[in-house]
């Protein structure tokens, strides 16, 4: 739901193609606005699949658990919760504060490796043995989940 003072058609249509369930402009009825709420709510989430593909990785998130190329990998809960969030924002580059934030519920403090460490660990279960690599570090940035033919990660 967009709550805006940017009232143009051009706004309006722009903010509904962005992904937009609804526009309102302001001033506003409060009573409309819980309405507007209560309507999106009734319309109810779509369902997420309980099992995530990339490439030959399957995670199925109600049996937690990951396969590559027919071979089950165990994966610890903090791995689990870090794979499903990376494959989940498959090819989008997830900086290092918002895994923190996502995975551990922490803000992020630049002194700590732990996402590192982490990815290093899910790297050796879900890349090391397998072709092609799947996890890639964005020097800067963070890092990325997607199927690259023939690069290094």
């Amino acid at each position: 739901l967009f709550l805006t003072a940017r009232d143009d058609l051009g706004d309006r249509v722009k903010g509904l193609d962005l992904g937009a369930d609804d526009y309102m402009t302001k001033p506003f009825a409060f009573a409309e606005l819980l309405a507007r709420i209560r309507t999106i709510l009734r319309r109810g989430r779509t369902r997420e699949s309980d099992v995530l593909v990339v490439g030959d990785l399957e995670l199925n998130l109600l049996g937690h658990k990951a396969v590559r190329q027919g071979t089950s990998i165990v994966l610890t809960a903090k791995e689990f919760l870090l794979l499903a969030l990376l494959m989940r924002r498959q090819g989008e580059i997830l900086p290092r504060s918002l895994i923190a934030s996502q995975v551990w519920d922490v803000n992020f403090d630049s002194d700590t490796n732990i996402v590192d460490v982490t990815m290093r660990r899910l790297r050796a279960k879900i890349d090391d043995p397998f072709e092609p690599k799947l996890i890639h570090t964005v020097r800067g940035m963070g890092y990325v989940l997607e199927r690259r033919e023939g690069t290094a990660s």
